[in-house]
């Protein structure tokens, strides 16, 4: 009744979770950067940015 069960799936290592934690941060900075990029030329460009032919 209290066997031991070994987890389903693939078991990451402390330095494998660390780096995958590094990437999502790496990534989440990006995009960041990435938006607020976009949204400083949004900002630069003024409203003539919405003005344009369809």
């Amino acid at each position: 009744m209290d066997e031991k069960r070994e987890p389903d799936g693939i078991v990451l290592t402390e330095a494998q979770l660390r780096s995958r934690r590094q990437r999502s941060i790496a990534i989440a900075l990006a995009l960041g950067v990435m938006v607020l990029l976009f949204f400083a030329v949004t900002i630069v460009k003024g409203p003539g940015v919405l003005v344009r032919p369809l």
